[in-house]
């Protein structure tokens, strides 16, 4: 091994990882319940239930606070702290419950970001998780798709969530959900965001 000098330039997709307050996630599944909109027709996902919050107004302040954050993040991730943050508007927001077989094909997303928050993740897919011993995410996991795959390209990102985990980013970035076996619901809500609004857009969905 030589001492030779070198670089690695900064590449890829800003994906930012947070995790919300109890109370927050309380909210979202009080909300959740009382919500009735059919989400399955606008989705990729095959899962049990998919529903569109009733008023997504109740989380303004929550998501003020997350689109700064992320905006923080691009100018650190750019390397451009000098020039203003984008603006960003919650554009839909729905909430996913998960069952034994559900699953997320791999897709994108309409707008500029979307993002996940991981609500409830019950112990036994965890435990379903942790005895997997093959080489993707595994039951329950979460992969982000990047670039084309070769030898000299990471493209591709896998976990498995937390409950409180939220994941931002790019809503053209390819990322699937794996389905998972255990006779229980996991919950989860995702939504889209744009960094610009029409009028006649924002009039249209501003309770859904």
């Amino acid at each position: 091994m030589t001492q030779q000098q070198y670089q690695i330039h900064h590449w890829g997709p800003c994906v930012v990882k947070t995790i919300i307050p109890r109370e927050t996630i309380n909210l979202f599944l009080e909300e959740g319940e009382l919500s009735k909109e059919d989400a399955s027709p606008d989705l990729a996902g095959v899962l049990d239930k998919q529903v569109h919050f009733r008023d997504k107004r109740k989380f303004d302040d929550f998501f003020i606070n997350i689109f700064a954050l992320y905006g923080h993040a691009l100018g650190k991730w750019k390397k451009n702290q000098e020039s203003l943050p984008p603006t960003y508007y919650l554009e839909k927001l729905w909430i996913n419950y998960q069952k034994a077989n559900d699953f997320n094909p791999p897709h994108s997303h309409g707008g500029t970001l979307s993002f996940v928050i991981f609500l409830k993740i019950p112990e036994e897919i965890k435990n379903e998780n942790k005895k997997f011993s093959g080489k993707s995410a595994g039951p329950g996991g979460l992969t982000f798709l990047y670039g084309d795959s070769n030898d000299h390209c990471i493209s591709y990102h896998s976990m498995f969530p937390e409950e409180g985990d939220m994941f931002i980013f790019p809503a053209w970035l390819k990322h699937w959900v794996y389905p998972f076996k255990s006779d229980v619901t996991r919950i989860s809500v995702s939504g889209n965001v744009l960094d610009k609004i029409e009028l006649n857009k924002l009039k249209k969905n501003n309770g859904k």
